[in-house]
């Protein structure tokens, strides 16, 4: 795929049970920076990430990867592309850490057929460090906190060396600093980053892109500091907030008062 791409929903609709969980969706993800997927529960922030990571397919429009709908592209091609962090991974293999890192870079070592034994161990060591596990090397997956867990996935995405990293509720099971050296990281590293996210400081503080969905819909987008005011969190939130300009670094900083006034 050559630079990051921008990352596109076209008109995505998606209804599973008879009820439409996307309706229409359009929004941008630019390319390089790091975008956050936030809205309430059930407002289609996973199920969106799942189009973009090509998981599901939507009922109607499509997801791009620049100009190239997903669909389109090889199978090899986009394993090596984009890298998907999902809330809950689980494996009944008994692998290392470091194994299941090593795993992350099958897309880029000819499949399968070629030894695991071929991955650079440099590239390993990089990957472990970027995510703060170096010390989680040997450790065995069944034996890892939710946190490690996390972190661990975060790992092999990275051993992917992907244009697009799409992520799923990254921060949960971590704790404060844990989930501050995450979003960091995820800014840092110059990859189109698709977050999807409940907590809406983090969403402030680190994301250059908001997509703002509620009830299926795209409600807002743009630069945290025109997406996130008070009347907007008032009414996809249904709370009383206040957004000031952060004292250190000029971002919104969000404080939340309590419930809105008539809200349930």
């Amino acid at each position: 795929m050559g630079q990051a791409p921008e990352v596109r929903a076209d008109r995505i609709t998606w209804t599973r049970g008879g009820r439409t969980i996307l309706d229409a969706v359009s929004c941008t993800a630019p390319a390089g920076k790091l975008t956050g997927l936030i809205g309430p529960n059930g407002s289609g922030k996973t199920s969106l990430l799942s189009m973009l990571a090509r998981l599901e397919r939507p009922d109607a429009g499509q997801a791009l990867l620049g100009s190239m709908p997903v669909s389109s592209v090889p199978r090899r091609a986009f394993a090596q592309a984009v890298a998907v962090v999902e809330q809950h991974s689980v494996t009944e293999l008994e692998l290392t850490v470091a194994q299941i890192v090593e795993l992350g870079a099958i897309p880029r070592q000819g499949g399968w057929a070629r030894s695991l034994a071929s991955v650079e161990q440099e590239l390993v060591d990089w990957c472990l460090e970027m995510a703060g596990i170096t010390g989680l090397r040997e450790r065995v997956w069944q034996t890892l906190s939710g946190g490690e867990k996390q972190k661990t996935q975060l790992a092999r995405s990275l051993a992917q060396q992907p244009a697009v990293l799409l992520l799923d509720e990254p921060t949960n099971h971590l704790d404060v600093a844990a989930g501050l050296e995450l979003m960091a990281l995820a800014r840092e590293l110059g990859r189109t980053t698709v977050a999807a996210m409940h907590d809406l400081q983090l969403a402030a503080m680190y994301c250059d892109h908001l997509v703002v969905l509620r009830r299926g819909r795209v409600e807002a987008e743009g630069a945290p500091v025109d997406v996130l005011t008070p009347e907007l969190l008032d009414r996809v939130y249904g709370v009383e907030a206040l957004v000031q300009a952060h004292p250190r670094t000029g971002r919104p900083l969000v404080i939340l008062c309590g419930p809105s006034v008539g809200s349930a």
